[in-house]
C-alpha cells in the first residue's frame, strides 16, 4: 500500500493516534477537535532517494557551541565557519569539509537553502551561517547560479536583508507575497483536509521544491512556537513549503500534530531534504515564532547539524523545555485552559500565557511516520567542545 492510499484509507484512526498517543499532558477537558481525514498527493512517479528523510545518519545530531559565536547580538563569521566545519566533519566522519559536503551535494545539483526569516530581525536564519553554507556547497563545485536561498514570504526575506548580506550571484526567492497564491504552487501535489470547515481545504507544494531544486539544505532556527510547541527542522520544511497552512490553527486549537509530519512525507520534499543545520545562535524560549522581545531570546551560540529532522527537533525541544524550566515558565506540554489568552500582546510579554494548546507531540508523531528517531535514549547526540 503506497503513502497516498494509506493516508486516504486510514487517516482518521492513524492521525488520531498520532495526537492522542504522544502528548502525555493532554487533559480531557481541553476538548481537542477530532483529527479529520487527511489526504496526501505526492508528485506522480517520483523515485524516492536514499538521501531523503531521515537521511544518511538517522538518529545522529551533532551539537557545537561557543559563547564567542555571538557577542552583543552580533554573530561572528570566523567562529561560525569553524563550528560548521567541525560539525560537518563529525556528522559524516570525513576528514575535510569539502568531503563532508560532497556526501550531500554534487556539482550538477541545484541546491535550495530553505531559510527561516520569520521573526526577523530579532531571530531568523543568520546570514553569517547562510554564507558559510553557500561556501560549503560551492566547495563541491556547485556554481552560484545553481544556489537558491528561499522561503515562502518575500516581505520576511526583505526584513532580514538577505539580498544585501549574501554573496552576489545567489538567487534569493520569496515564493509568494503575504496573502497571494497562484502559479508559485504545483496543483497536483497537495495536502487535503477540512480542519475547521474552511472553504479552501488544500495546501499545495511550492513549485521551487517540486520542480526546480534537486537538493534542500534546511536552516531552521531554535525557538518555541505558539501552536506547534517548537518551530524546528520539520516545521520549517512543512509549513515553509506548502501554502494555506494557517488554516490548521483556530485558537485555541491546532492540528500541527499530525500535519507537520504528514507534509514532510510528501514527495519530492522528503527525498530532496538531505541536510538540516539549525541556527541556535539565538534561542527563543517564549513568544515564538515572531517575538521581538529580547527578554525571551538567549544568545546561546549553538549549531545543530543532522540529516534526521526528528532527532534534531527532539534535541531542540528538550533544550527549550529546560530553558523554560530554568526561567520559571510552564512546560510546552502544558494543556491548562487558564493559560490560554486571545490577546497576542499578553502572550508576547507573559511566559505563562499561550495562544493555543501547543502540540510538541508533532515531533514524535513524525518519528512514527518513519521520518527519524524521536526517543532521546536512541539519539546519538554528539556535543563537541568549542
Amino acid at each position: 500500500m503506497d503513502r497516498r492510499t494509506f493516508v486516504k484509507a486510514g487517516c482518521i484512526s492513524s492521525a488520531s493516534l498520532l495526537i492522542e498517543g504522544l502528548d502525555p499532558m493532554v487533559r480531557a477537558d481541553t476538548a481537542q477537535p477530532p483529527v479529520p481525514p487527511i489526504e496526501l498527493h505526492g508528485l506522480p512517479g517520483y523515485k524516492p532517494s536514499s538521501l531523503g528523510l531521515p537521511g544518511l545518519f538517522p538518529g545522529r545530531v551533532v551539537e557545537v557551541r561557543d559563547p564567542a559565536a555571538i557577542v552583543h547580538n552580533r554573530v561572528s563569521q570566523p567562529v561560525v565557519r569553524r563550528l560548521l566545519d567541525q560539525a560537518m566533519k563529525e556528522l559524516t566522519g570525513e576528514g575535510s569539509g569539502a568531503a563532508a559536503w560532497a556526501k550531500f551535494v554534487e556539482p550538477t545539483d541545484i541546491v535550495g537553502i530553505k531559510i527561516n526569516p520569520s521573526g526577523a530581525p530579532a531571530c531568523c536564519s543568520s546570514p553569517e551561517i547562510i554564507r558559510e553554507i553557500i561556501s560549503g556547497v560551492q566547495s563541491v563545485g556547485v556554481p552560484a547560479r545553481n544556489i537558491v536561498v528561499y522561503d515562502r514570504y518575500s516581505y520576511e526575506i526583505d526584513i532580514g536583508s538577505y539580498q544585501a548580506l549574501l554573496p552576489p550571484g545567489i538567487r534569493i526567492v520569496g515564493i509568494q507575497e503575504a496573502f497571494a497564491a497562484g502559479g508559485e504552487y504545483e496543483p497536483n501535489v497537495y495536502c487535503d483536509a477540512s480542519f475547521f470547515g474552511e472553504w479552501e481545504t488544500r495546501s499545495y507544494m511550492a513549485n521551487i521544491v517540486t520542480h526546480e531544486v534537486t537538493k534542500i539544505i534546511n536552516v531552521p532556527t531554535m525557538k518555541d512556537h505558539s501552536a506547534s510547541g517548537v518551530t524546528g527542522a520539520l516545521k520549517n520544511l512543512a509549513y515553509g513549503t506548502f501554502n494555506n497552512v494557517a488554516r490548521t490553527h483556530r485558537a485555541p486549537y491546532t492540528f500541527t500534530n499530525p500535519v507537520i509530519g504528514l507534509m514532510c512525507t510528501v514527495e519530492p520534499l522528503r527525498s530532496k531534504s538531505v541536510l538540516h543545520i539549525m541556527d541556535g545562535m539565538r534561542q527563543v524560549w517564549h513568544g515564538g515564532p515572531l517575538t521581538q522581545v529580547q527578554d525571551f531570546i538567549d544568545q546561546s551560540g549553538i549549531l545543530l547539524v543532522a540529516t534526521d529532522p526528528v532527532a534534531m527537533d527532539t534535541v531542540e525541544l528538550e533544550a527549550i523545555e529546560k530553558k523554560r524550566q530554568d526561567k520559571g515558565a510552564p512546560s510546552l506540554w502544558q494543556q491548562d485552559p487558564k493559560s490560554i489568552t486571545s490577546n497576542s500582546e499578553e502572550f508576547y510579554h507573559d511566559a505563562s500565557k499561550n495562544l493555543f494548546f501547543r502540540q510538541p507531540g508533532h515531533i514524535a508523531a513524525a518519528g512514527r511516520l518513519g521520518l527519524g528517531v524521536a526517543d532521546l535514549k536512541q539519539i546519538d547526540h554528539r556535543r563537541l567542545a568549542a
